[in-house]
């Protein structure tokens, strides 16, 4: 208990010093020679490296998980590199990806902020979604299982996965409160949530941040949600900011698509359908064409458009390659001007697909 008690210390140390010293600072990036800026979550007291890492591919979805070596490499580059957001959630590998980090970090708390979700329930024997459970009972229950795989006593950032429409928001925000009250988190946080959810759930409890796809392709936040989060400070950490993997210029043709049966891209993804994959990938040539006269890489202009959008935004992409991590984190380099943006502010009104199938897009935005 007492090495548990020092790390939160150390931790809670960390992520008041870097929220002190204000939105846009920069700290060393030691691989590159650059730097990383960091970005405040709402009002919570924390603040994150600009660009985070997503962890979820490092255990499942997008294709065979990495061998644990690997991941744990990538993981500490990362690290090393200036990366201090970090995101899993209970189900990704059905809690295998909370235990890789766990054993990953261990030791390195102190210089990192760890995001975890629950809510969305699975068949432990087919993995299949069963639900959403958003009740008080869960959130703490959910809480203690997570703490237990990451090996650590404190959650910086806890978000619900995604909204319990049986639920009322206000009861598990009330009890995410309450962790927060006994120090088991830092911050409460909302994944595809609703402006209306989002107000109610800020009025029992400050939201620190709002968890949802944005990128080039998916905009369909700005209507009403991002909207909201910038007028109760909230800030957005914006996950798939590359279009899962497509707006890196990866992907040359249609027959280049992800294939492999352990990739929900190739059984899920609307967009990489066949019929709509092949305009999708006419539109990332646009991205490619802007790349090339800045001299970066697709996926740096896709990162910097994201965060050029406000500096109340972050971005956690996912890779489980050291080269795509590296690259990734030079988009902070990138310059985006006014013509550059014009070019990309019209692609997404062109996309063909939804970002989900229709039974997942029911359960986002609510």
């Amino acid at each position: 208990m007492d090495y548990f008690i020092s790390v939160r210390e150390k931790r809670i140390a960390y992520i008041h010093c870097q929220a002190a010293c204000g939105p846009g600072i920069k700290a060393g990036v030691k691989d590159q020679g650059g730097y990383m800026i960091t970005r405040n979550l709402g009002k919570s007291g924390i603040s994150v490296s600009a660009i985070g890492l997503g962890c979820m591919g490092l255990s499942e979805f997008y294709g065979p998980p990495a061998k644990e070596s690997e991941a744990i490499n990538l993981l500490h580059r990362a690290v090393d590199s200036g990366v201090t957001h970090f995101d899993t959630a209970e189900i990704y590998g059905q809690g295998r990806n909370e235990r890789l980090l766990g054993k990953a970090f261990a030791g390195r708390w102190g210089q990192i902020v760890l995001a975890t979700k629950f809510g969305p329930k699975r068949d432990a024997a087919t993995g299949a979604f069963v639900g959403v459970d958003g009740s008080a009972a869960n959130v703490r229950s959910s809480c203690e299982k997570s703490l237990q795989r990451l090996r650590t006593d404190r959650i910086d950032l806890y978000y619900l996965h995604r909204v319990d429409p049986s639920t009322p928001i206000e009861e598990t925000v009330g009890e995410m409160a309450k962790l927060v009250e006994e120090g088991k988190i830092g911050a409460v946080g909302l994944s595809e949530a609703s402006a209306e959810t989002i107000r109610r759930a800020n009025a029992v409890y400050p939201v620190a941040a709002l968890q949802t796809e944005y990128s080039i392709f998916s905009r369909d936040i700005e209507r009403d949600i991002l909207p909201a989060c910038m007028e109760l400070n909230i800030s957005l950490v914006a996950y798939a900011p590359l279009g899962r993997g497509m707006l890196t210029g990866r992907y040359n043709s249609a027959g280049e698509r992800p294939t492999d049966e352990t990739d929900f891209r190739a059984r899920m993804q609307p967009r990489f359908q066949p019929g709509n994959i092949e305009a999708n990938l006419r539109l990332v040539e646009a991205v490619k064409e802007v790349a090339a006269r800045m001299g970066c890489a697709a996926a740096q202009v896709a990162l910097a458009w994201v965060l050029n959008r406000g500096d109340h935004i972050v971005a956690i992409p996912g890779t489980t390659r050291l080269a795509n991590l590296e690259t990734n984190l030079r988009a902070l380099d990138c310059r985006l001007n006014d013509e550059d943006r014009g070019v990309l502010d019209h692609l997404a009104d062109k996309v063909l697909g939804d970002r989900y199938s229709p039974d997942e897009m029911a359960a986002v935005n609510r």
